[in-house]
């Protein structure tokens, strides 16, 4: 039968690498299986398994930065949770793009939102010794589950594709009824599904967040990138859907990484409501004589993980914000690109038996964004990645995701105008084969 790759090839690096099930394997692992295969053969892998932007990264990001280091911040710590002007620009970014109000002493810049996420667990792990339980709405990036590990955190997750409507409610109180979640953790656009929670299920989450005290981690990651609404209008509906709309008890994350495509500098900004931030925690108090929510996440756990964010990133993060914000950068048109990037992949995948697995936002057409999902006659996920491999094409399993469905998660991002003809190519002769 012949293939793209020969199996021993990759069958080789996956044991050269110590990989022994493709199954277990990360998203770094899956990647370094590939680019050991295409130094080895000199074949061009399409590139489905890393989230890494496909687009130049923001001009405005880059002058200001430039111009920054020129001014010499690079010889400055900068103030740990965020300079004047990143702070300010966030909170008019949430407002001018969410429609919810955060003072700016609530937004504070992180490395990239996986620094905020894993921040934003082990501190909300530690308010109350009876929650010691995140509750994850999956499927969802396996990294964040991976954070819960490191830091000794118990974990519950459900697959949200089987709740969504009227049926979410049910399902989120009966784990929040237990007394032992101390945070909820979702992606909205969702990776890697792209689905996107609605008001409705917003609204049932963040009232029950309040009922039965609950921090929400809202990951907005890929905010304004649904691309069924025109988001890119700064302080004019459409609005991005938020948790915050419903409650207080609130992160909300919010990259530089995607919309702005400026992921290599890692940045971010973790928001935190006015109320959580003002909070005070008795633990914290005895832990780090700092009571407040919002102070210990900042003078805390920042503080002991990087002593704060690049002095420079933070310089780009408040330009493009303000340009967003003023209308004069036009971020949303820009990445648009990606939609039409998964929707040309879709149609090949599809016309060569394959099928998207997470086809329904609840009742309507899930939108083509930057991440989707591929199925193939009901073959396991592991089974299908360790095959397309071999077929010169990467992915991650979704069961790394927490779903409960079989396929595979892809990313749109790197694909180039030659990558159409040539996934074509491959999957026509994948097809052939089974």
């Amino acid at each position: 039968m012949k293939t793209v790759i020969e199996p021993s090839v990759i069958d080789g690096i996956m044991k050269d690498l110590e990989i022994n099930d493709i199954k277990t394997a990360s998203i770094r692992q899956v990647g370094a299986i590939v680019r050991a295969a295409e130094k080895q053969t000199g074949t061009e892998f399409i590139h489905f398994e890393m989230g890494v932007p496909g687009l130049p990264p923001s001009a405005v990001g880059v002058e200001a930065e430039c111009e920054a280091l020129r001014r010499g911040v690079a010889s400055k710590y900068p103030i740990i949770d965020g300079i004047p002007e990143v702070k300010e620009q966030a909170s008019r970014f949430i407002k001018a793009f969410v429609n919810t109000d955060i003072k700016p002493e609530g937004c504070i810049p992180t490395v990239g939102s996986m620094q905020a996420s894993f921040a934003s667990l082990m501190l909300c792990s530690q308010l109350d010794p009876k929650k010691d339980t995140v509750l994850y709405i999956d499927p969802g990036f396996p990294v964040q589950k991976m954070q819960a590990g490191v830091i000794g955190v118990k974990v519950a997750s459900f697959d949200i594709a089987d709740f969504r409507g009227d049926k979410l409610e049910a399902k989120i109180e009966s784990y929040f009824k237990q007394g032992n979640i101390c945070a909820v953790l979702y992606s909205s656009p969702n990776n890697p599904s792209w689905m996107c929670l609605n008001d409705q299920e917003l609204e049932v989450i963040g009232r029950l967040a309040t009922k039965y005290d609950v921090v929400v981690i809202e990951d907005l990651a890929y905010m304004t990138m649904d691309f069924r609404q025109d988001f890119g209008t700064p302080f004019q509906p459409p609005y991005v859907a938020s948790v915050s709309h419903y409650t207080d008890n609130y992160v909300m994350l919010m990259s530089a990484s995607k919309i702005f495509s400026y992921a290599g500098q890692r940045i971010a900004m973790a928001c935190i409501s006015d109320k959580l931030y003002q909070r005070h925690y008795q633990s914290l108090k005895d832990r780090y004589n700092i009571p407040r929510f919002g102070a210990a996440f900042g003078y805390v756990f920042l503080y002991t993980f990087s002593s704060g964010v690049s002095h420079s990133a933070q310089c780009a993060m408040a330009a493009m914000l303000k340009a967003a914000c003023d209308g004069t950068y036009k971020f949303v048109a820009d990445i648009k690109e990606y939609g039409d990037r998964a929707r040309k992949i879709k149609e090949i995948m599809e016309r060569h038996g394959f099928n998207v697995v997470y086809d329904k936002d609840n009742t309507v057409d899930v939108s083509d964004g930057f991440f989707f999902t591929i199925g193939y006659k009901n073959m396991p996920g592991a089974e299908l990645l360790k095959e397309l491999l071999y077929y010169g094409v990467s992915g991650i399993d979704l069961s790394t995701t927490g779903s409960t469905r079989n396929g595979i998660r892809a990313c749109s991002s790197n694909i180039q105008p030659h990558h159409y003809a040539l996934l074509d190519e491959r999957m026509k002769l994948f097809a052939e084969n089974h």
